[in-house]
């Protein structure tokens, strides 16, 4: 395979992967002119976000037993079709249960392209290629959540936030055609592949009673609803209670992003001296440290922007940590079944990460406090969770 056409084939599968994070983020600086225009207030529009939410939690358990038994463009195509027509119909919603039910299915759709993405990498690419294949499309969704709300903040502010849905549309459509004109198949389906609930649960089951898994793969998913949290109820509480304008939100939200980026890619260096275990424990406890005093500055009004964007950037360079080396403490007693394992991780991800940003739209719209209280909450519970399980937990070295 020649070098153009490698660019040009990671290009694609890399605008795969960042279909889901451009579907979060992008639409997050028109939550206060959603709510306006839908007449409903901004918590509730925060619930689209949940919807979405639980889409890719059970849109990921779905597909991987799709492309294993038909291959991996029909599944694919599918996805981007349903995708297409769920940000279409965004435009036409009339309240705000039509835009939950919509960003539901638009999430069931954007599935398909972030777990063939990766399927594919597998299938085209060398082993010993696909790490650097793999930090391309890991890059690319990393760079994803700096872009997505700023050019989400402009496109709303010149054209009103059905705009954002008709850039996703459009999005779904460029990746269906580049799919179906420059993608090869890579996987020839297997029609002896069971899709019956039996032997999918059963493969499931012998994941979660792991300890390793259940234990890190909760820590890192308790940790990602502090994120989520953040995502859900930053719109109102930058725009609506510090009257920050949508493209500033979109510039504060990227700067935050580089918090999360900057310290994913110092956790590589700091494994040269550390285990990955050791990182986890400190980066947890610093984790809740900060996200306590966070807690105790919102019950005090004692926070202004400023310094809420301090402790959100603080809290997520704590998780930049905590996310890859719990997600490979996870995932690392497994061999055969790897591809079962990632998908239940990124289910209980997405789960929690849902029932987070669900919890905030109970709180009052004008009040900083759902955000430091749902992450304190969040990483306490993963403290207990690491507690307990590091006493089950058999010892292993990465």
């Amino acid at each position: 395979m020649t070098k153009s056409k490698n660019f040009y084939l990671i290009l694609i599968l890399g605008s795969l992967a960042a279909l889901g994070p451009f579907s979060i983020d992008m639409y997050l600086p028109g939550f206060d002119a959603i709510a306006k225009d839908l007449n409903t207030t901004v918590p509730k529009v925060s619930l689209s976000l949940s919807g979405f939410f639980i889409g890719i939690s059970f849109g990921q358990l779905l597909y991987g037993p799709l492309l294993d038994k038909f291959g991996r463009k029909k599944p694919l195509y599918i996805g981007l079709l349903l995708y297409i027509l769920a940000s279409l119909g965004c435009l036409a919603v009339k309240d705000i249960n039509q835009l939950i039910v919509l960003r539901f299915i638009q999430a069931i759709g954007s599935c398909a392209t972030a777990v063939a993405s990766v399927a594919m990498v597998r299938d085209l690419f060398a082993v010993k290629d696909s790490p650097k294949v793999f930090a391309s499309l890991m890059l690319v969704i990393a760079v994803s959540p700096m872009l997505a709300p700023t050019a989400g903040g402009y496109l709303i502010t010149s054209l009103g936030w059905q705009s954002v849905f008709v850039f996703l549309a459009f999005m779904g459509l460029l990746l269906l055609l580049s799919s179906y004109f420059f993608l090869p198949e890579s996987y020839q389906p297997d029609p002896t592949y069971s899709l019956k609930p039996g032997p999918m649960l059963q493969k499931f089951s012998s994941v979660l009673v792991e300890p390793q898994f259940y234990t890190y793969g909760l820590i890192t998913s308790l940790s990602f609803a502090g994120l989520f949290t953040y995502v859900s109820a930053s719109p109102m509480i930058f725009m609506n209670l510090y009257g920050v304008s949508k493209t500033g939100y979109g510039w504060i939200f990227a700067l935050l992003s580089l918090a999360f980026i900057g310290s994913s890619q110092v956790n590589s260096l700091i494994l040269r001296w550390h285990s990955s275990k050791k990182i986890v424990t400190w980066a947890l406890i610093a984790q809740g440290i900060f996200s306590f005093l966070f807690l105790l500055a919102a019950v005090n009004n004692m926070l202004n922007l400023y310094s809420t964007i301090a402790f959100i950037a603080l809290f997520l360079v704590c998780l930049g940590l905590i996310n890859p080396n719990a997600a490979a403490l996870s995932l690392a007693p497994f061999t055969k079944n790897a591809g079962s394992a990632s998908a239940l991780m990124g289910a209980l991800q997405m789960g929690l990460g849902a029932l987070a940003s669900f919890a905030v739209s109970f709180f009052p719209e004008q009040s900083v406090l759902p955000m430091p209280l749902i992450m304190t909450v969040a990483v306490f519970i993963a403290l207990l969770v690491l507690l307990k399980g590091s006493k089950v937990v058999v010892k292993r070295t990465i």
